[in-house]
């Protein structure tokens, strides 16, 4: 309900009204409130107060059209927009716009913003970032809604230019190799058996068997493990805010997955079914809701714990260094190089799009080169 105030000025007595704006405050979680002011008597103020709330209900209502701000507008967009997305997707847009472009964009009109300034706020975080292209698609989208709402007429981030720095046209000769050959797992897997707990061993045991997402595997509970069928039930992901773990569905109907265990990998969970039960004998059936990489508490386990475990580890042997999505990327280049099709592959991994499963057959292990160069040694000679 809108309030209304009477205030002087020096034309005389005016009437004014407060309201609150379909957008809400980042920081507070609670709708922002503004006020209209310049009405010669307080009908005025009423009607037109029945008439923004009117609006609001409709979801038709524009603040002040071409003199919003940027940030204005942003927040009113992502109000709307931020209930289709997943907390792990609300934040991570959330935190692009904070930290990157409402610094340059939030405080200025959206009339005032001109195709100049968008090219000198590109280059300056090509300086900054490597993701300029992906901030450019981010500030795009306030400018596309602008456009929608009739406040603008043309998108002034439209037709700027990316930069690229002297190296990009350059071949890069360094290894960028995001994923371990098949010596380099054994040696990790041997190592991480004598330095890791036997809850950190089996997340990296069954992340380099099972090909699954971290966030899938640390999601898992024991009733997603079908001990009798050798079969694993991916239908979560674990995401972490506030010290608080939460488990999400997963994003697209092809990441819910059942995919098969092989024995080593049941033979493991078994084990630390075991541990987890302190030694008294349980059911091994999977009917507990449990988490399976729990803390003592219970509670989820931190998603950077893998990450600094790795990295450790890493170091102390010297090996070529990956990150935890590399063994994801590891177990799908092996599963190449032991003959498995790319549809096999992207049904394991849970790739809604074969290009991403092909984007990894691009940079499969050099023993598959080989072979396939040995192939078509073989074939010339017969």
């Amino acid at each position: 309900m809108a309030s209304f105030q009477k205030y002087n000025t020096k034309n005389g007595p005016m009437w004014m009204y407060k309201y609150y704006l379909p957008t809400i405050d980042p920081k507070t979680g609670k709708k922002k409130q503004s006020t209209k002011r310049g009405f010669r008597t307080k009908k005025e103020a009423s009607l037109d107060a029945a008439k923004t709330e009117q609006e609001i209900a409709n979801g038709t209502f524009v603040i002040e059209d071409r003199f919003m701000t940027f940030k204005q507008l942003f927040e009113q967009w992502f109000a709307t927009i931020s209930t289709t997305y997943k907390p792990p997707t609300k934040k991570s847009v959330m935190s692009k716009f904070n930290k990157r472009i409402l610094p340059h964009f939030g405080h200025l009109k959206l009339k005032d913003i001109t195709k100049s300034y968008c090219q000198d706020v590109l280059n300056a975080w090509h300086k900054e970032i490597k993701s300029v292209e992906n901030m450019r698609m981010y500030a795009s989208l306030i400018f596309e809604h602008a456009i929608k709402m009739e406040i603008l007429s043309k998108n002034p981030m439209k037709d700027t230019i990316l930069p690229k720095s002297e190296e990009d046209f350059f071949a890069d000769d360094t290894d960028k190799r995001n994923y371990w050959e098949k010596h380099e797992i054994k040696q990790f897997l041997e190592a991480a058996e004598n330095e890791f707990s036997l809850r950190d061993y089996v997340i990296f045991h069954t992340l380099i068997y099972t090909g699954a997402r971290k966030g899938e595997v640390l999601a898992l509970r024991w009733n997603d493990i079908d001990f009798k069928n050798k079969t694993m039930s991916l239908s979560k992901t674990l995401f972490q805010e506030n010290r608080q773990s939460l488990s999400l569905t997963s994003k697209t109907a092809d990441s819910k997955r059942v995919i098969s265990l092989d024995d080593t990998s049941i033979n493991w969970l078994k084990k630390l079914r075991t541990e987890a039960s302190k030694g008294t004998v349980v059911s091994l059936d999977g009917q507990a809701n449990s988490l399976v990489f729990a803390r003592k508490d219970g509670e989820g386990i931190r998603l950077a714990h893998p990450n600094r475990k790795l990295q450790k580890l890493i170091e102390k042997l010297n090996l070529h260094s990956i990150t935890v999505h590399g063994l994801r990327h590891t177990h799908a280049s092996l599963l190449f190089e032991a003959g498995a099709n790319i549809k096999e592959v992207q049904e394991r991994l849970g790739h809604s799009d074969i290009k991403m499963t092909m984007n990894i057959y691009t940079h499969v292990t050099k023993a598959v080169k080989e072979k396939t160069a040995d192939r078509f040694e073989k074939f010339m000679q017969q």
